[in-house]
């Protein structure tokens, strides 16, 4: 008991040191996530993970990885014992994500257009991303059970909870959510807007 309290003083003492660094470096992760937000528009994801594939094809995912806006609406469901962070969320989409990008290029011929044209460089995006991302305080961090069961079934090598997906689904559930747990970088953009809400989606008021 007296060693978590210790640990949990500890992140909140690095928190506040590294406060102004962060606040700081948030222009830049934003500026790095609207680039990010730019090469996900529904015109690239329509022709290079769908237009260049076989009709329904699909590949292999983990349940896990299917990272959807009802996916988050769960997760944020009331807890009050472990309530669930938005940087917990963030850091899943960033996985999941990269993830994602990864099992694509793993069943793509080395010339294949969406290849070198497009995810290739959409990878190095998320890199980029990542390098400003990262926090050294998340090491601290101790993660709600029902974050935590979700990490451990992604990096469980033998897990064999596996779902088909097609390519382009990857990268639309990747730029949705990513629009609902970053919202401050794009909010100003249209206030009104509710990102996280999957009926705005429906409605096609948004670019999907």
């Amino acid at each position: 008991m007296v060693q978590s309290e210790c640990r949990l003083l500890r992140g909140l003492l690095g928190f506040i040191c590294l406060l102004p660094v962060c606040m700081s470096a948030a222009p830049d992760l934003c500026v790095s996530l609207k680039t990010v937000r730019d090469s996900l528009n529904a015109t690239q994801r329509r022709r290079f993970m769908k237009m260049n594939f076989p009709i329904n094809y699909t590949i292999q995912v983990h349940y896990e990885e299917v990272f959807r806006l009802r996916n988050i609406s769960r997760l944020n469901m009331s807890n009050e014992e472990e309530p669930v962070r938005q940087r917990d969320l963030q850091d899943l989409w960033l996985w999941v994500s990269q993830q994602g990008i990864k099992r694509v290029l793993r069943v793509l011929p080395e010339r294949h257009p969406t290849r070198s044209k497009y995810l290739s460089k959409l990878e190095n995006l998320f890199r980029r991303f990542e390098e400003l991302y990262k926090n050294p305080i998340d090491e601290e961090r101790v993660l709600p059970e029902r974050i935590q069961n979700i990490w451990d079934r992604l990096t469980d090598q033998y897990y064999e909870g596996w779902k088909s997906v097609t390519p382009k689904s990857i990268l639309d559930n990747c730029y949705r959510t990513m629009l609902c747990l970053f919202k401050e970088c794009f909010s100003k953009e249209d206030d009104n807007y509710d990102y996280c809400e999957v009926l705005n989606w429906r409605k096609g008021r948004k670019t999907t």
